[in-house]
């Protein structure tokens, strides 16, 4: 999809000194207890938007949601934890505000108190949307008190924009709505993909599940020369090729599925290359000892956990063609140590190609972080669900609003 050039916020008139409600996505990884952050990078992804607000002298006033507390308030899915980590990333690149605000609910008398303090280079966060149900519920009487605390609506939040939740969607109805920085780098690179795609095109689709990644693979059938499976999703595929699987994950009811995905691959001329060695172990406990298999065939005793030294050198030949990539979804149990070599060494070497090389979200950005390479992709997505249904060529309704 294209959006409206019109509606970005560097063409947003008289926006000196206004009042901004920004929605964000700080859905941030926290410990146990909901009070550490573990992971900022949604909190930095927002901060050229938040920067070019500020060189405005804008009251920014940042909406998001955390979590699923489904209506109700906990003190685990608070927001409070972002003023301190928005703060020092603020002050860490030296960008120029007043103060970062903190009130304990998102509608109502003592937010709009709040808001009416305010000066220039103010930030102000609401609490969690989400603690209202209204939010998911895409209430319009909802979205219509959040739209009275600004003058104006930035969305910036593309993880959520495949939700038609109140502050993304409902919202546009009742105040003048632009989008920022990140929803426009989001669009622009996956357009990348999407529409005109430089050739050789190498898809390489990872993560548990195939019946989470069937329209996108089908999607992609028609995008991608190589496309290259990797994680539990795999032995399904294998099981639809009759090989034997041993105790590996796999979604006996989407063999049947998988082998037609195979069969459509194959119509297409689009090669579908599947691991032909794999680490095995008996369990994923951190303790678990690591076996390599012989060929693509897994011990019937044992549990495929990531990819093999041959399947590696593989996938390596068919990256190395690329001038176009998109990775989604790790190539095996990456989060224990064991078993994170093939998605790190994969990671590496699309890090080193001249190719242009997205990663879509999710736990394929976690493993990326890892490793310490995200500045060699051109760009990793901020949004796992979204990214995937916007290759998938799904209208999203957080970004319908900007078309």
């Amino acid at each position: 999809m294209l959006l409206s050039k019109e509606l970005f916020i560097e063409n947003v008139p008289d926006i000196q000194g206004k009042k901004v409600l920004l929605r964000v996505d700080y859905n941030v990884p926290t410990d146990e207890q909901g009070q550490t952050i573990t992971d900022d990078s949604r909190i930095r992804m927002s901060i050229q938007t938040i920067s070019y607000l500020l060189s405005k002298d804008c009251r920014i006033i940042l909406m998001s949601h955390k979590g699923r507390p489904k209506g109700k308030r906990t003190e685990k899915e608070t927001l409070r934890i972002i003023k301190p980590a928005l703060e020092n990333i603020l002050t860490e690149n030296q960008i120029k505000y007043n103060s970062v605000k903190f009130v304990d609910d998102c509608i109502g008398p003592k937010v709009k108190s709040e808001i009416d303090l305010l000066q220039p280079k103010d930030i102000l966060i609401l609490e969690n949307l989400r603690f209202y149900k209204e939010e998911e519920d895409n209430d319009d009487n909802f979205a219509k008190k959040l739209a009275e605390l600004g003058d104006l609506y930035v969305s910036d939040a593309f993880g959520a924009a495949h939700r038609a939740h109140a502050s993304v969607e409902a919202i546009a109805k009742y105040i003048p709505h632009y989008y920022g920085f990140l929803i426009r780098n989001e669009v622009t690179n996956l357009n990348k993909i999407l529409l005109n795609p430089v050739e050789p095109v190498v898809a390489i689709i990872g993560g548990a599940k195939v019946s989470s990644k069937i329209d996108v693979l089908n999607q992609l059938i028609k995008k991608a020369d190589y496309i290259l499976i990797g994680g539990a999703m795999a032995y399904t595929f294998l099981r639809a090729n009759g090989l034997e699987v041993g105790k590996s994950l796999i979604e006996p009811e989407y063999v049947q599925t998988a082998y037609s995905i195979l069969s459509e691959a194959a119509k297409a001329r689009v090669e579908f290359v599947l691991p032909v060695d794999h680490i095995m172990a008996f369990d994923t406990s951190l303790s678990a000892k690591r076996f390599k298999s012989k060929g693509p065939d897994i011990d019937p005793d044992k549990m495929g956990v990531d990819i093999g030294p041959k399947t590696i050198t593989l996938f390596k030949s068919y990256i190395k063609k690329a001038k176009t990539i998109f990775w989604n979804g790790p190539l095996g149990v990456f989060e224990v140590p064991q078993f994170a070599k093939g998605t790190f060494k994969i990671a590496s070497i699309i890090a080193k190609t001249k190719s242009f090389k997205v990663v879509g979200g999710g736990d394929s950005v976690a493993a990326i972080a890892a490793t310490k390479l995200e500045s060699k992709f051109d760009h990793v997505s901020s949004g796992g669900g979204a990214s995937l249904e916007y290759i998938e060529g799904k209208k999203l309704p957080g970004l319908a609003i900007f078309e």
